[in-house]
């Protein structure tokens, strides 16, 4: 008699085009002819990467939006999905209360961060599910954990932190003991488990890095395909990869270009990627006179053939998890400068591969300078980079190895 195959549960927030999708639909792939049944919940139940879902994976959401939450269409059937899930089962003053609960709490910690007030919200009025699985894995911090913890029957659960937990704006009052629900928590690198456990230290137990896994075959390969940058400008080309939020410090990155332009260098800047910055940026962008130098031309469904044609990868964030884009960038060859903040400072060696600097205008500045007018440091710099190999595939008996302890 054949042995029935166990189930796995993957949630995750959204299935927008972002680093940790990325890193999940890798790992979805990398779980195919495994003798598992593979299952996706997506809170929101909308996301541009809907069509990467691998064919062994079971989406589980009775209706799904495959449009990304940055644009307008996408954005407004983002709000009727929070209505829908404000109304789906009952517990109103409940949710209205946790709501408020956690604008104070913001409040209180200085920044309001819009998305979070209503991750419990959203994991309350997720859809519910009969099955019992054999392990649930919350593949996001917020609303994914908390449906996880709260609403899934599963013999094991585990949890990913993607992101440097204080900077990113978590706070236990806010988790509501979601953590102890779970049996492993994995973080994707070193200075994520340190900023974690620093607010639960009580789980250093059960806490173990998980690096994200991307294919670098794969990336080499895509970036062969027709794409890249359709103009015809002549100077250095610099890229950034990334969504148009606030952790990604692009305000910041603007003042730096200004400097660039007032030294005479000659040089554009391109950012791919979608976000609700976009408005303040392109304002800012135009107040600095940098219509034609700083350049938003939004989310690309295949960025690696930009990666390969930019001078210079920038990745200057006020924090980071662990960036997918770095790793991208360095598989292709990109000599990258980063600021020097949580999970950058792990995947770049400062003077070898790239550079490390504070997150400052003039740093920033100085340090692109520094590689665009050296050439020979920085094809130094772009042969270190495309040497290393960052896939980290025997992490994944970290999350296999929970099926086996609950077996045994």
């Amino acid at each position: 008699m054949k042995e029935k195959r166990k189930k796995i549960l993957f949630v995750v927030n959204t299935l927008g085009r972002a680093g940790a999708e990325t890193a999940l639909m890798e790992l979805l792939r990398r779980l195919e002819g495994r003798e598992y049944e593979l299952f996706l919940y997506v809170i929101m139940g909308q996301g541009e990467m809907i069509g990467e879902l691998p064919s062994h994976v079971k989406l589980l959401n009775t209706r799904f939006d495959g449009q990304s939450v940055m644009t307008g269409k996408g954005k407004r059937a983002m709000a009727g999905t929070i209505i829908s899930a404000f109304a789906r089962n009952g517990g109103y003053l409940r949710k209205l209360k946790g709501i408020m609960q956690n604008f104070v709490s913001m409040k209180r910690n200085g920044k309001v961060w819009p998305e979070k007030l209503l991750w419990r919200m959203l994991s309350d009025g997720g859809e519910r599910f009969p099955d019992v699985f054999d392990l649930a894995v919350a593949y996001l911090e917020g609303a994914s954990a908390y449906y996880v913890a709260d609403h899934v029957n599963a013999e094991k659960k585990c949890g990913f932190i993607h992101i440097d937990y204080e900077s990113a704006g978590y706070t236990r009052e806010m988790d509501g003991g979601c953590w102890e629900a779970f049996d492993r928590i994995f973080t994707v690198s070193r200075e994520v488990k340190e900023h974690f456990l620093c607010v639960y230290p009580e789980y250093a137990h059960k806490t173990d890095i998980f690096h994200n896994l991307i294919n670098q075959e794969m990336i080499k390969k895509r970036a062969k395909e027709k794409g890249g940058f359709q103009d015809s400008y002549k100077g250095a080309r610099i890229l950034t990869v990334g969504r148009l939020t606030y952790q990604k410090a692009y305000d910041i990155a603007i003042d730096a270009m200004k400097l660039l332009k007032e030294e005479g260098i000659l040089a554009r800047w391109y950012v791919l990627g979608e976000g609700e910055k976009r408005r303040m940026l392109e304002k800012k962008i135009a107040a600095a006179g940098l219509e034609e130098d700083f350049l938003l031309p939004g989310a690309a469904a295949n960025p690696f053939p930009y990666y390969v044609q930019t001078d210079l990868y920038v990745h200057a964030t006020r924090f980071e998890g662990k960036s997918i884009a770095i790793q991208e960038a360095q598989t292709l060859g990109c000599a990258v400068i980063a600021s020097d903040t949580s999970g950058n400072r792990e995947q770049i060696i400062n003077g070898e591969d790239g550079i490390l600097c504070p997150l400052t205008p003039e740093r920033i500045a100085a340090s692109i300078k520094e590689l665009l007018l050296d050439e020979e440091k920085r094809m130094r710099m772009k042969k270190a980079a495309s040497q290393k190999i960052t896939d980290q595939a025997e992490d994944i008996g970290k999350l296999l190895r929970l099926l086996e302890e609950e077996a045994g």
